[in-house]
Formats: C-alpha cells, structure tokens, sequence
C-alpha cells in the first residue's frame, strides 16, 4: 500500500515543534503510518507495538512525504518507509492486533 501527503504547515504537529524552525514530530510520522495500514484493512486494529524504527531526515512544511506499507510474513506486521525526494525520511515495523 502507499499514499503521497503534503505536510500542511498549519498542521497542529507544527505547532511548537520547534518555534520559528518547524519540524514534523516523529510520532506523527507514524501516525500516518498507521493511518494507511488501518485503511486499508477492513477489520478493526490497534497498533500494538513498533521495532526498528529509523528517523533519517528533518520533515519541514509543505514536503511531499511518500509512504509505502508491506504485509510481512506474519498477518498484522507491517514494514514501511517514508521518503521525501527519493531520500528515506523514516523506516522500521509496525505490529497490530485486532480491536476487541
């Protein structure tokens, strides 16, 4: 799976993170993540757990973020990568289970 998301500079995430030099927070970038997965599924999941993760590059307002999620082996582990312009942004594994 895989979406494209501009980061809005008036986005709430932006907002003291950091003053006069805003930077999209890593637990935004996986909530996006977790977003796409969710989506794209038609059960009900929760994120349960993460491992590997990898914050590589600063995300400014107004960046094209591209994001790809893949199945693993197991049924709810999920692997993905964030770029922006063919630099990897973040990476690592997200694990989910079913809502009860």
């Amino acid at each position: 799976m895989a979406a494209k998301v501009t980061t809005d500079g008036d986005s709430p995430w932006f907002s003291g993170h950091f003053p006069k030099d805003p930077v999209l927070p890593g637990i935004a970038q996986l909530e996006m993540i977790a977003d796409l997965i969710t989506a794209s599924r038609e059960d009900t999941l929760r994120m349960t757990g993460l491992s590997r993760i990898k914050f590589r590059k600063i995300v400014r307002p107004g960046e094209l973020l591209d994001i790809h999620a893949a199945c693993g082996k197991k049924k709810d582990l999920y692997t993905f990568r964030i770029t922006s312009r063919n630099e990897e942004v973040c990476s690592g594994i997200m694990l989910f289970a079913q809502k009860k």
